[in-house]
């Protein structure tokens, strides 16, 4: 039998906080550099590398790759969510879209190529004709938004510390590219950190094998080990993680006291555990991309009412007994149509039948079939014309102006975005006609207690701080 793993085997325990900083810091950004995420964060991780590397290994699966100069945490990914979305570096913090993707690709190839420095209007000319060869992308500076999607994907390697500015300016090339232009010092050393897939992409017959495959032909002891590290990631890397929707393995490994006590130790974080599911708990708010409740804008301020509502309604005895159950949809089902999707964008042109890697069929790409005796039970489901109710209720009681410029004349597009991030924290699961309450999200239920009068210019200020964090 093998030798059981102890987490932070060799620090000691006046040290043990600073190693958790380092653990917490390459879970949370992946590639960390001089300047990311910001100044004195390498020096943190690249004390603890050589411990790190080994605990991600073990527990996770993860390997962790470092220089001096940057460290690299090259994940294994067991399903396809959107959890890892590339968000812009500017104000504006939208997430990548296909197009900014595609130009994030081609233009790191471009850098490949080029010596020390470049300037903008020089990597624009190298770039568009690659760009312009793949079908329905292309690049066209006259044409909406091609300009401001080549200035997202070049700030946010400014902001990786890829790219350093030497002279001019993004936004001067985007105004005028005629007149305007930046010049970039490159590092090539983090360009190619930043792009590193386990697997050649352009022989990938489905996106499927970008996954990690179950296990088989292995005994009982390296399922169980598969298992655990599908567990552990399951928990690092969701916002709760609920037994019904795992493999009988991974819920069997989700139950052991183990998994508790690594991760604790690990992260310095704490694990709250229910009937239902298990979740990482963040208390201070550091080690999450989305803090939930806080004082986020009118979106995160939203999805906190609209679970306050929610909650008032199910413990309505009246109005309870005219919600509606239902059983949540198979979460192999449903990843199996996500995949099928993607795969519908892949191109096979360029593929040569000797080097295809043949991936595993859509219906078999996760973990081994939900185990029905733990499927999860009926849930109430909210249906839209109650949601559209409880919107239109929040806007009479804090008044349009209360939710930004931006969303005081479309409530159900601030719904959408709402009920969008609940979905993310996995605390509602959207279906045709409304959505699914989640059981984690009764544990927002006395969220009202923290919710604040509206004031008398009608402006509405949140306080969630009453309130735990998840990650």
């Amino acid at each position: 039998m093998a030798a059981v793993h102890r987490v932070a085997a060799t620090v000691e325990p006046a040290q043990l906080g600073s190693y958790q900083e380092a653990a917490r810091l390459v879970l949370l950004h992946s590639v960390i550099s001089e300047s990311h995420p910001r100044p004195g964060a390498l020096s943190v991780v690249l004390r603890w590398a050589d411990e790190l590397s080994e605990d991600f290994r073990s527990l996770f699966g993860y390997s962790l790759h470092t220089t001096a100069r940057h460290a690299r945490l090259i994940r294994r990914l067991d399903a396809f969510d959107g959890s890892q979305a590339i968000v812009a570096a500017n104000s504006g913090r939208r997430p990548f879209d296909r197009r900014r993707l595609a130009y994030l690709c081609l233009v790191l190839a471009c850098l490949h190529g080029s010596r020390v420095e470049i300037a903008l209007a020089d990597l624009v000319k190298d770039f568009s004709p690659h760009a312009n060869a793949i079908d329905h992308l292309g690049f066209d500076p006259t044409a909406p938004g091609h300009k401001d999607a080549i200035v997202d994907v070049m700030d946010w390697l400014v902001q990786y510390g890829a790219l350093r500015v030497s002279d001019g300016s993004t936004q001067a090339w985007a105004r005028d590219p005629d007149r305007g232009d930046a010049l970039f010092d490159i590092d090539h050393e983090l360009c190619n950190a930043l792009f590193r897939p386990g697997k050649p992409l352009q022989h990938l017959t489905s996106a499927a094998g970008l996954l990690e495959a179950p296990p088989s032909g292995v005994g009982r002891d390296a399922r169980r080990r598969h298992a655990a590290q599908r567990a552990r990631r399951a928990v690092i890397e969701y916002p709760v993680v609920y037994f019904a929707d795992a493999d009988p393995e991974t819920a069997a490994a989700l139950r052991q006291p183990t998994l508790a006590e690594d991760l604790v130790r690990l992260t310095g974080l704490q694990i709250e555990r229910r009937a239902e599911g298990i979740m990482l708990v963040d208390t201070t708010g550091h080690f999450t991309d989305r803090r939930f409740p806080g004082r986020g804008g009118a979106v995160n301020r939203t999805a906190g009412l609209l679970l306050a509502k929610v909650a008032d309604l199910q413990e309505d005895p009246d109005r309870s007994r005219e919600l509606k159950r239902m059983r949540p949809p198979d979460p192999l089902e449903e990843h199996a149509d996500l995949l099928a999707r993607i795969d519908l964008a892949l191109p096979h042109g360029g593929t040569l039948d000797a080097l295809a890697l043949d991936a595993r069929p859509a219906d078999s790409s996760m973990a081994p079939a939900v185990d029905e005796a733990v499927r999860a039970p009926d849930l109430p489901l909210v249906e839209d014309a109650r949601l559209h109710e409880m919107i239109n209720e929040l806007y009479e009681e804090f008044g349009p102006a209360s939710f930004t410029n931006k969303w005081q004349a479309d409530p159900r597009g601030l719904l959408a975005e709402a009920l969008a991030l609940l979905a993310d924290l996995r605390l509602v699961h959207p279906v045709p006609g409304g959505v699914l309450v989640r059981p984690a999200a009764g544990r927002y239920r006395n969220i009202t207690a923290v919710l604040p009068r509206p004031k008398t210019d009608g402006q509405f200020a949140f306080d969630f701080s009453a309130a735990e964090d998840s990650s």
